[in-house]
């Protein structure tokens, strides 16, 4: 343990990993079904059933805030950055859509994000797409032993600057394992060789929260949406992620030998990153 840091033993990321394929099938059923006119309630609902073919347990529902969280799953539209409700709203045409799921499967957390394209996009939207899905793997490619917690901050933040973009500064990545929120916090923005060190059996949440625009955020009038204030595009992605002696071990990556279109596709959301470096896992940690 390090300033509360609960280390995760070879086994614990064992039922880490069970948490996080579950929270995969979830969030690639939600992908699945948007098209233009699925509501975000539709969507919602996809993840749902995979939860509870799993036995697995929603992480975000009830979750305390301005009153308890009533979905298993956040989806965001267009400058929605996070925490939507899924509802009555129906997809449109060139709309981009996040989807957060969490997963609690025997008493371990799986959270995981993509942010996707509704039917044909424009050029800005994909970019702002692509850069943040890169961004994260930029980040993970930093969970090394040795490494601290700002070089992994310093990486997303730079990658996504260099892009013309702007990382969020109030919501952060962070520890997760037993509980959804652990130690330490992870924010998308920091300063090489600073922070935590890295050590082997740490499992954290990246989660790069990017803006077109501003980076100024406002939270809506359900009290749980948070959204860019200038009214412009916002994206997320998310992995947990293992620091092991072997390299960056993803737990919420998709089964490697199912071959179903749905997980094919939900891989494809994750694509441009080298499985030497982030597929790999350890049974030493």
């Amino acid at each position: 343990m390090q300033r509360g840091v609960m280390l995760k033993s070879a086994r614990e990321l064992e039922r880490m990993r069970i948490a996080g394929k579950i929270n995969a099938r979830a969030l690639a059923a939600a992908v699945a079904v948007i098209e233009p006119g699925v509501s975000t309630a539709e969507i919602n609902a996809a993840a749902a059933i995979v939860l509870k073919e799993h036995n697995a347990t929603p992480a975000f529902v009830g979750v305390p805030g301005a009153y308890p969280y009533p979905a298993e799953t956040t989806i965001s539209v267009n400058d929605e950055l996070v925490h939507g409700i899924p509802g009555e709203r129906r997809l449109e045409d060139g709309d981009i859509v996040s989807i957060d799921c969490g997963t609690v499967h025997e008493g371990f957390v799986g959270d995981s994000a993509l942010t996707v394209g509704v039917g044909s996009i424009d050029a800005e939207a994909q970019k702002l797409i692509d850069v943040t899905r890169e961004s994260l793997f930029a980040g993970i490619a930093k969970m090394v032993p040795g490494n601290r917690t700002g070089d992994v901050s310093a990486a997303i933040q730079q990658h996504v600057e260099a892009h013309g973009f702007e990382v969020v500064r109030e919501y952060t990545g962070h520890g997760v394992g037993r509980s959804m929120h652990e130690d330490p916090q992870v924010p998308n923005y920091g300063f090489e060789g600073r922070g935590l060190p890295l050590k082997t059996g740490m499992t954290i949440a990246l989660e790069p929260m990017v803006l077109t625009g501003s980076r100024e955020t406002h939270v809506l009038k359900d009290r749980w949406t948070v959204a860019s204030k200038d009214g412009k595009l916002t994206a997320h992605f998310e992995h947990t992620v293992a620091v092991t002696e072997n390299g960056p071990w993803i737990l919420t990556d998709r089964d490697e030998d199912l071959d179903d279109e749905i997980y094919i596709r939900y891989n494809d959301y994750f694509v441009g990153w080298p499985r030497e470096i982030t597929g790999s896992r350890s049974s030493s940690a």
